[in-house]
């Protein structure tokens, strides 16, 4: 049977963490399940209540990996150089998005007709939390699609799915926050690598509900994308 690799970046989620993860062993998938929660140095209890949800599900095989926090690119990193499934995806620590959506995501992979899964947000009617988020998306994939020539409708989603193939690639980068998401999306694409989109649910929070991405971050990415198109790879 192939394993899932559930890659998890936790950061101060100490009142989501144990119901995300109750939804991500509940996911019914074909594959076996290896779920990877990285804490990236949380100073909150956000391990403890990990470390809770382990003893009370042992049969599970659930990883905890501690670190210093040093961002979510940098989380994903250590993430992915300890899975060991021949499918990657990654599960922000929030309940944004929906763990029953991996089914169709990982399904491309696993009927080899790509290497390489995004779950769009755009490809279902959605709603953000605040404009800016949406706007600030949408002149990121626009600019992505006109530098690389594909048009990609969600580059900045959570559930990216990746065959274990791509694993030097995703260790490898060097964003550390959330400017690795541009970079690797970048070198993917000039790796001539095709990226299949399908639809995902979304259930957006608000910066006050503890939202960490800002309109610097949406910047910064567009100009990793401008960086990595220009650079040799």
């Amino acid at each position: 049977m192939k394993t899932l690799s559930i890659v998890i970046p936790l950061y101060n989620e100490e009142k989501l963490i144990k119901d995300l993860l109750k939804k991500v062993v509940g996911a019914k998938i074909i594959l076996e399940k290896e779920i990877i929660v990285v804490n990236d140095g949380s100073t909150d209890r956000s391990e403890e209540r990990v470390k809770e949800f382990i003893k009370e599900h042992k049969k599970e095989n659930i990883i905890l990996i501690k670190k210093n926090n040093g961002g979510k690119g940098s989380a994903l990193k250590e993430g992915f150089k300890k899975a060991t499934g021949d499918i990657f995806i990654v599960q922000d620590a929030d309940l944004e998005y929906d763990p029953n959506d991996y089914k169709e995501v990982i399904l491309p992979i696993i009927n080899q007709e790509t290497k390489i899964v995004y779950g769009s947000r755009f490809r279902k009617k959605i709603v953000f939390a605040h404009i800016h988020f949406l706007v600030g998306n949408i002149v990121i994939n626009t600019i992505l699609s006109v530098l690389y020539g594909k048009i990609i409708t969600d580059s900045y989603t959570c559930y990216k799915a990746f065959h274990k193939d791509l694993k030097k690639l995703l260790t490898e980068a060097e964003g550390n926050k959330f400017d690795y998401e541009p970079e690797i999306t970048s070198k993917i694409l000039k790796k001539k690598y095709t990226i299949k989109e399908v639809p995902i649910n979304y259930l957006p929070r608000s910066k006050k509900e503890g939202k960490k991405i800002s309109y610097k971050d949406g910047i910064n990415a567009i100009k990793v994308l401008i960086e990595w198109k220009v650079k040799k790879y």
